[in-house]
């Protein structure tokens, strides 16, 4: 039997790309014309179909993280949510193919060789390079990745579901993992009807738990409940009391963890708790440097026996954990999906707070 060919593809000299400028606050994403990354021997070349528009991004853009500004790095283009097919492999590369579908994640390579990158830690290594901040991110439609540290997706699994994955949905798959709840536990998820969110509240959903969401507008109720899978859905503009519904609904005690993606929501996380004993509160949106802040009592941490913890993104394995959750049809499609002129509308009106679920950039959509 003859050997399936290995499928060619037509490079470009040039690529579209979502360019930011004015980097700073009043930043905005033009549509420009950059040249197709030259891959290293150990690389690949992924071209893009989609990516993924993420809160991540925009703080990157306006730089209101404790950060280097992205032009430090010469990086134009941010996102780390990236889907498509590797059309190009670099001398040195051994396992990966052309033709393979693959994703482009928030950490576009870390060291490979220290304690963390030894363990399931690796996103956490203190020479990990950041997507979109120390190089192009997933706004560019051809960009380089490692070898070793590219994801491939698996059949079945669209690229406006798996860009998503890349860093949102694997995010709060880990964070929920690592929370050690138990089938029948309250997940409570402050922002519920964002991006993040409503990706967690299905997860919960599909690992057993009971999930509250907090939100509000019709358009994320509606999702939450219908399409998410949320036990109940809290609208914080019309319930005068939150952390009250929260503990009527979850028992007449409590949460058991509160996933807070909703980076204003941080300094009454800890009422959601209500006087659940070992409830914990998991930190996964980040606020701009120094704006929001837990007060901590430690008498109630030692009493209720409560915790703290954060999550940046996820591991390798964790991210295709969460792609076989796509893949078995438990991640439903929530998202609205945005052609090339439309980049920077994508953009602000995430900013805004006006997108329910996922903002999706297709590059093949004018």
């Amino acid at each position: 039997m003859a050997e399936a060919k290995e499928a060619v593809f037509d490079i470009p000299k040039e690529c579209k790309a979502g360019v930011v400028v004015n980097e700073g606050p009043d930043f905005h994403v033009e549509v420009q014309m950059v040249p197709v990354p030259e891959i290293k021997p150990n690389e690949v070349l992924i071209k893009l179909n989609a990516t993924g528009i993420c809160h991540s991004d925009i703080h990157f853009m306006i730089n209101d993280w404790a950060l280097p500004k992205m032009s430090v790095f010469g990086t134009k283009c941010a996102g780390h949510e990236g889907a498509g097919v590797i059309v190009k492999v670099g001398s040195d590369v051994k396992n990966l193919k052309v033709g393979m579908r693959a994703g482009y994640k928030p950490i576009q390579d870390t060291c490979g060789v220290c304690s963390l990158c030894r363990s399931d830690l690796e996103c956490y290594c203190a020479k990990a390079v950041l997507t979109g901040l120390m190089v192009d991110g997933s706004y560019k439609q051809y960009i380089a990745s490692p070898e070793r540290y590219t994801t491939l997706l698996p059949d079945g699994v669209s690229d406006y579901i798996a860009g998503p994955i890349m860093c949102s949905a694997s995010t709060i798959y880990t964070s929920i993992k690592d929370s050690g709840l138990q089938p029948g536990d309250w997940a409570v998820f402050p922002g519920g009807g964002g991006g993040v969110g409503m990706q967690g509240v299905q997860l919960a959903k599909a690992m057993g738990l009971r999930a509250v969401a907090i939100d509000t507008g019709t358009d994320k109720q509606n999702l939450c409940l219908e399409t998410a899978g949320a036990e109940h859905f809290i609208d914080f503009k019309i319930t005068p009391n939150v952390a009250e519904e929260v503990v009527r609904l979850c028992d007449g005690i409590g949460a058991h963890a509160v996933f807070v993606t909703a980076v204003q929501q941080y300094p009454t996380a800890f009422s959601l708790l209500g006087t659940r004993v070992g409830g914990k509160i998991m930190c996964i949106g980040l606020p701009p440097a120094g704006t929001q802040h837990i007060d901590v009592d430690p008498n109630q941490m030692v009493f209720r026996k409560w915790s703290v913890q954060g999550t940046l993104v996820s591991n390798m394995r964790d991210v295709d954990k969460t792609l076989d959750f796509a893949k078995r049809g438990l991640l439903k499609p929530i998202y609205t999906v945005y052609g090339m002129s439309q980049f920077d509308e994508a953009v602000q009106k995430l900013r805004k707070g006006e997108v329910a679920g996922r903002a999706v950039v297709d590059f093949n959509m004018e």
